[in-house]
């Protein structure tokens, strides 16, 4: 009598941050060689899944590699399902709209129930629209928070803003958050709006790309010269005044 098979592999594969990127040059060339040779696939979209793969050098025909969705429509019920494969023995990648997997994305859910049947994670080293906009955003690094999405009901957002503020005023963090492409104005304006002048306001859209727009200004700076986002993918980040500090500032021995 021959037991249960171990399970198979779950790969969080990151991807291009735009369409028209190379893979080749932001994904390392492991990272690169396991996304090659997998044979199945759960993909937030599949028609950006399939151009993804394309572009890799695959050890079969495209038609024989297997994409099944997991999008913000996806129901519980139906996370069974994808995981089964991997039940069964088979190795899989879960990869995202663009960047990361499993961050501000439909993804966690298959990756909290691999964890419940004590599937194998494995998280591939590949570019993150959040941390890259970090980095390069000045505004520090030592503590801060992703907070995702605000709210859309324009008051909603504007009282979002506000506690975020006060939550940086509190505790020192770089606020980080995402929106829609074509909320993007919506947004700018109600952090203009609704921060303090002195409060710093990072925008970084089309990060690795081409047409990459990467500026840290006070918020008073922004309002004196206004811009007009364009609707591609964009990382807003924000710190309360005077809360930008080295890490030997913020826990130098008093």
């Amino acid at each position: 009598m021959t037991g249960s098979p171990s399970p198979g592999r779950l790969w969080l594969i990151p991807t291009p941050l735009g369409e028209t990127a190379d893979p080749r040059l932001c994904l390392p060339p492991d990272t690169f060689a396991i996304a090659s040779r997998l044979h199945y696939f759960i993909a937030e979209n599949a028609r950006s899944a399939r151009a993804f793969l394309k572009q890799l050098d695959l050890d079969r025909p495209i038609q024989q590699i297997e994409i099944r969705e997991l999008s913000e429509h996806t129901q519980a019920a139906e996370l069974p399902g994808l995981l089964a494969p991997i039940l069964a023995g088979q190795d899989a990648g879960l990869v995202s709209e663009a960047g990361c997997p499993a961050v501000a994305d439909p993804g966690a859910a298959l990756v909290a129930l691999a964890h419940q049947h004590r599937v194998p994670i494995h998280p591939l080293i590949g570019p993150s629209a959040i941390l890259l906009a970090l980095m390069a955003s000045g505004l520090g690094g030592q503590a801060f928070a992703f907070v995702g999405y605000l709210p859309q009901p324009p008051d909603a957002r504007l009282q979002a803003v506000r506690a975020l503020e006060q939550r940086s005023v509190c505790s020192g963090e770089t606020i980080l958050m995402i929106e829609t492409p074509y909320r993007n104005q919506a947004i700018f304006e109600a952090l203009l709006s609704g921060l303090s002048g002195d409060c710093r306001l990072m925008v970084a859209s089309s990060l690795t790309l081409p047409d990459q727009l990467i500026r840290t200004e006070r918020v008073a700076d922004w309002r004196a010269s206004p811009v007009q986002l364009a609707r591609v993918p964009t990382v807003f980040g924000m710190v309360a005044p005077g809360q930008t500090r080295t890490t030997k500032e913020r826990y130098r021995p008093r």
